[in-house]
């Protein structure tokens, strides 16, 4: 019965002493993301406006409409989150 208290014992032990360590590591990662964004901001580029007008898109097949253009060059700004571009449209 003995040697059940003292492993229970050791096995308490050693799981707190793994609880506070990882709670140190947690806290210092905290505090080091912190003092690098306080100290060392993330730029933030500016992109340049885009056209989203239809009317901006060279279009390369005459069979492609205005309204069809439209809808090409809002759905591609939907995707991507406005960083897309429409340079050409050809039927295939």
């Amino acid at each position: 019965m003995e040697n059940i208290k003292l492993g229970l014992l050791l096995m308490v032990v050693g799981m707190a002493t793994v609880f506070l360590i990882l709670l140190i590591i947690i806290y210092i990662g905290k505090g080091l993301i912190e003092a690098v964004n306080k100290y060392a901001p993330e730029e933030r580029p500016t992109a340049p406006k885009r056209p989203t007008s239809a009317s901006a898109i060279p279009s390369q097949a005459p069979s492609v409409g205005g309204s069809e253009t439209a809808a090409i060059v809002a759905a591609v700004s939907i995707v991507t989150h406005g960083k897309g571009k429409v340079t050409r449209i050809e039927k295939i």
